[in-house]
């Protein structure tokens, strides 16, 4: 079995699924949509989207015991492929050099109309 991990800091899953799940010491984080709990809204754009769903992913992994220097995956979804010069950017700007492996996909369209979604595993 796996243990739930939750945070009021972070979006309340949009589905049938949990924030995040930790299964022998590793952490599988949902994707991330660009929501700021505060406002329960979405910037439209693209960086300050990606900011927020990094936002969102460092309240999940502190809500876990754990920093963004535990993610060794990211996978990042985005709905326009021509932005990700501005991701790579606050990518870089959030994991410095400890530099995760990382996997960027085009996609037709995101929940809530998002222009970006993340998702990232952790090893404790």
């Amino acid at each position: 079995m796996f243990k739930k991990i939750h945070t009021d800091n972070a979006p309340a899953a949009v589905g049938a699924y949990s924030q995040a799940v930790e299964r022998d010491n590793i952490l599988f984080i949902s994707g991330q949509l660009p929501i700021n709990t505060t406002t329960n809204k979405m910037n439209e754009d693209i960086v300050e989207q990606a900011e927020q769903c990094l936002e969102n992913i460092e309240s999940i992994l502190k809500a876990a015991g754990l920093s963004a220097k535990n993610v060794v995956k990211n996978t990042v979804y985005l709905t326009s492929l021509d932005k990700v010069v501005e991701v790579n950017e606050v990518y870089d700007k959030y994991f410095g050099d400890s530099k995760p492996a990382r996997a960027m996909v085009g996609v037709k369209e995101l929940p809530k109309n998002a222009l970006v979604e993340i998702e990232s595993i952790a090893i404790r």
